[in-house]
């Protein structure tokens, strides 16, 4: 499902110097970036090194630990399985996960399917906690640390903490996903990874993305903001973000062991997420159409959670643009977005039947940096 080229050589040229600011300045150490417009690419730029001390350079083809953006491909394939009558919206998690039983003030309380595809569950994440809160006392994984640990045992530490809130009652992103991976799983019987490569990577020939990467070697080496330049992640590393911050553990994509985070676990290239966002927006059959179009539809109003920032819902797997003009943005209502912790953001506008998604290896940079909102005013001529 390639795309065709028809270069847009004004946009080339601002998106061009949005890039170049973002290295010269020493913010990312290098990204892939890919924009459609109706349907066609009119601009790939490929900038940087993959890995800054061995000086090898990013290609297009150069995969990445994509984080959150394997939240709306595993959001698909569980919309599948309830477009086949498998799954129901409305079903309790404990029908598939009985004995997973999270409380609020000692009660156990029903969370469904809707609640876990629109992070309203009750549930968290360590990494949107101070350091000491109780997701980290309990060791509970983000899924994007912690090599080898098994979903069951991190399904049971998330248990045993009281949920945030009453399921539905609040928007909160968190491991929602994560515990939908397992219903998945359990509703399927069969590995996520099997149900996720025959509902979307098969049928779009995503052959370079998966929960286990195809060529580890290729793998673009992730860094994390640094005071002067972005500094070489290691196993355990911690990175402050927005008053808290998240612990990476890049060896956890290279073992086997280590369970398929429903919300955050694939690896992938900027070219096979791109196919996959313009299935999406052009309703490829892949997937059902009114699949798509709930996950591009706000599902939580009237709730405004601060988390989104002002002028965003929330659909299924990704924000929702309720009110540009609130929001400071030029994209069109409608427009759905999200990112990666590792360095990643993409958005799709159908009114401007536009996608991009940009892959760097830089964390938060890429996907809440300075660079994201250079990137988005490049493509829109915004400011300009």
């Amino acid at each position: 499902m390639a795309l065709r080229e028809r270069r847009d050589e004004r946009l080339e040229a601002r998106v061009d110097a949005a890039l170049a600011s973002a290295l010269e300045e020493r913010r990312i150490v290098g990204g892939v970036l890919r924009v459609a417009r109706d349907g066609a690419l009119v601009a790939q730029r490929t900038v940087g090194l993959a890995d800054r001390e061995t000086r090898t350079p990013m290609t297009e083809s150069t995969p990445f630990r994509i984080a959150s953006l394997t939240k709306p491909i595993v959001t698909v394939a569980a919309l599948g399985l309830v477009e086949r009558g498998v799954l129901s919206l409305d079903d309790e998690v404990a029908r598939w996960l009985p004995s997973f039983t999270p409380k609020l003030e000692g009660e156990v309380v029903p969370i469904t399917v809707r609640q876990l595809l629109t992070h309203t569950s009750g549930f968290g994440y360590a990494f949107l906690e101070p350091p000491g809160g109780p997701y980290h006392a309990a060791n509970v994984s983000d899924g994007l640390d912690q090599p080898g640990l098994s979903l069951e045992e991190n399904l049971r530490r998330l248990a045993s903490l009281p949920l945030l809130f009453r399921p539905g009652s609040t928007f909160f992103y968190s491991l929602s996903t994560d515990v939908l991976g397992a219903i998945v799983e359990r509703a399927s019987d069969r590995p996520l990874p099997d149900v996720v490569a025959r509902a979307v990577i098969g049928p779009l020939g995503m052959r370079a993305s998966g929960f286990t990467p195809s060529d580890p070697e290729r793998l673009a080496t992730p860094y994390a903001d640094g005071k002067d330049e972005p500094v070489r992640m290691v196993d355990g590393i911690y990175v402050p973000f927005a008053g808290a911050g998240a612990t990476f553990a890049p060896s956890r994509a290279l073992d086997p062991r280590s369970y398929p985070s429903g919300g955050a676990g694939m690896v992938g290239t900027a070219e096979d997420f791109h196919v996959f966002l313009e299935a999406l927006r052009t309703r490829h059959p892949f997937a059902a159409a009114r699949s798509v179009d709930a996950m591009f539809r706000d599902q939580i109003a009237p709730l405004a959670p601060p988390i989104l920032g002002d002028g965003w819902g929330y659909g299924y797997g990704a924000a929702v643009l309720r009110d540009p003009v609130s929001a400071g943005v030029p994209m069109n209502p409608g427009t759905v977005r999200w990112g990666g912790a590792f360095g990643h953001s993409w958005w799709v506008d159908p009114a401007a039947r536009i996608s991009v998604v940009l892959l760097t290896n830089t964390a938060f940079e890429g996907m809440a940096g300075r660079i994201r909102t250079d990137i988005v005013n490049a493509v829109y001529g915004a400011g300009s």
